[in-house]
């Protein structure tokens, strides 16, 4: 693939997932006046779930989809120095995914497809919105085969040597997609789709949250792993410094994909169908998936504290100052922490039981998802953004301080929403409703709160908007730049990096540990199912 057509390629799905992602922006503005109530005349339960359900999907899909494949096919090339395996085939892939976009989307956005971006039934959605879900899904699978190619095709060529950081990492992310995606894709091929076409008259809800489940949680580390991957290997270079521990990057890539596979139960602690033991050692799980978090805060903030002492940084906190805050893949990496801090505390609340049981209908759920992936991941797809485009478009950002505007812009607007959101399910305002308005006194309580989200809703839009116009003008007005000025530098690394362990170089004994955990902690649990009499239920929806 000519460089040429290399640019247009990545370009393609960058642009295709932004304008998604601009599109999202606006409806979650809607959402937030629509629901606060204070609005009357805008308020319409119908158009608010469309809005809400074409929101989630935008972001939590076609946003992350997209751009997770070109950043992923932009480090392949970049970092094993190799062409695209395939070129037709990553294409092809791309067209299949971007039709099932555009054929979900027209359901969604005429309100046929108003199951949130969850689709749990017995809410029931159009068939073309389940069928361009499912070619969403299996667009995607041709970028994952073609990472798990190319990173086979570097080993072979390279025996004993240590795959590039960023490649393995990719990789990893390429595995869990694989692995994650195909509790979905059951659920959507051989239950939601018959359902929808009539050929069976009830479906079994317990069986589909279950099989959902099974893609549920792990999706947020498919989002994830990009961002970490900025973290450990665009920011130290951004930074002046250099990677504090390769090594503890991988151990950090490894526990994220094995650990992060099977957890969804804790989706389903206030759900029937699971016995507690399952629920229990998914629980257990879960908090276990928080120490690869915990090693990229220590590696990365080590890193930059390193940049920042190379930089005059002096004392316990003074090297904080040094950094290069006007920077904005650094500025992003700093604020991304300060988010991901406060959304992780929500989440080990979200993973005990006891905890769960009083936030999980309330408002404080969608505060915690927004907090981190909105606010920690979304604002680092940002970082990564500013970072390829010179390299995309051969031209430089806009000069100015602009970057740096949209990103605090995003980090305070996000706190602005998100924070209300925590209280608010504090003071037991559910989730999934179009209204607020009950006209109760205990209610009066809540107006402030929803006051802010409209503040926040509006400076994240705003900011979103402006990402956009950051990048649309770069391409079109930025100044040309030479290529080696516009070439993506990798992270050097601290201490010389010869050789690592072959756990720590590849994927097969993984994949074994990996099978067995999912075969442990959801074999019964599907199979149960199938074992015992359940009882199916009939659609509604649109």
């Amino acid at each position: 693939m000519a460089d040429k057509q290399f640019r247009t390629f990545i370009l393609s799905h960058f642009w295709l997932a932004f304008g998604a992602f601009g599109l999202a922006c606006v409806l979650g503005f809607y959402q937030v006046l629509e629901r606060s109530g204070l609005i009357s005349f805008i308020q319409s339960p119908g158009v608010y779930f469309a809005s809400v359900s074409t929101h989630g999907v935008l972001m939590a899909f076609v946003l992350t989809t997209f751009f997770i494949m070109g950043f992923g096919y932009l480090v392949a090339i970049t970092s094993l120095k190799m062409p695209v395996w395939n070129p037709k085939l990553a294409w092809t892939g791309f067209g299949i995914s971007a039709f099932g976009t555009v054929l979900a989307a027209i359901p969604l956005l005429i309100g046929k497809a108003s199951v949130l971006y969850t689709f749990y039934p017995p809410v029931q959605a159009s068939v073309f919105f389940y069928l361009g879900a499912t070619l969403l899904v299996v667009g995607s699978w041709f970028w994952a085969a073609i990472m798990v190619v190319m990173f086979a095709q570097w080993k072979k060529a390279h025996p004993g040597e240590t795959v590039p950081l960023p490649m393995f990492a990719y990789t990893a992310n390429a595995v869990l997609w694989i692995w994650t995606s195909i509790g979905v894709a059951i659920e959507v091929v051989f239950q939601l789709i018959p359902w929808a076409l009539g050929w069976i008259d009830t479906v079994d809800v317990g069986l589909a949250r279950t099989l959902f489940s099974w893609t549920l949680h792990p999706i947020v580390y498919f989002w994830l792993i990009p961002a970490y991957i900025a973290l450990y290997c665009l920011v130290p270079q951004a930074a002046g410094g250099k990677l504090f521990s390769h090594d503890l990057a991988r151990v950090a890539f490894i526990l994220l994909l094995v650990f992060g596979l099977p957890i969804g139960f804790h989706h389903l602690y206030m759900d029937p169908e699971q016995g507690k033991g399952f629920k229990l050692i998914h629980g257990i799980g879960t908090f276990l998936v928080a120490l690869p978090t915990l090693l990229t805060g220590f590696t990365v903030i080590a890193s930059l504290e390193k940049a920042g002492r190379n930089a005059g940084g002096t004392g316990l906190f003074g090297w904080i100052g040094t950094l290069r805050w006007n920077n904005p893949v650094v500025l992003a990496a700093i604020l991304a922490f300060v988010m991901l801090i406060a959304g992780g505390f929500g989440g080990i609340v979200n993973a005990s039981y006891a905890m769960n049981a009083m936030v999980h209908n309330t408002a404080w759920v969608p505060g915690h998802f927004h907090l981190i992936f909105g606010g920690t991941t979304v604002i680092l797809y940002f970082a990564v953004g500013y970072a390829v485009w010179p390299r995309l478009t051969g031209k430089a950002l806009i000069p100015g301080t602009l970057p740096l505007v949209q990103l605090w812009t995003w980090f305070l607007g996000m706190i602005i929403l998100s924070t209300p959101w925590h209280i608010l399910g504090l003071l037991g305002q559910p989730r999934r409703i179009s209204s607020v308005a009950y006209n109760s006194l205990l209610t009066l309580a809540w107006d402030p709160y929803e006051l802010a989200m409209i503040i926040g809703g509006a400076v994240l839009t705003g900011s979103g908007l402006l990402f956009l116009h950051i990048l649309a003008r770069s391409q079109r007005r930025g100044v040309p730049v030479k290529e080696q000025e516009a070439e993506i530098r990798y992270a050097e690394y601290a201490h010389p990096v010869t050789r690592v362990p072959a756990l720590l170089n590849g994927f097969g004994v993984w994949n074994v540990i990996i099978l067995a955990l999912m075969l442990a902690n959801f074999g019964y649990p599907i199979a149960q199912f199938f074992l015992t009499k359940t009882f199916g239920s009939t659609g509604w929806g649109y």
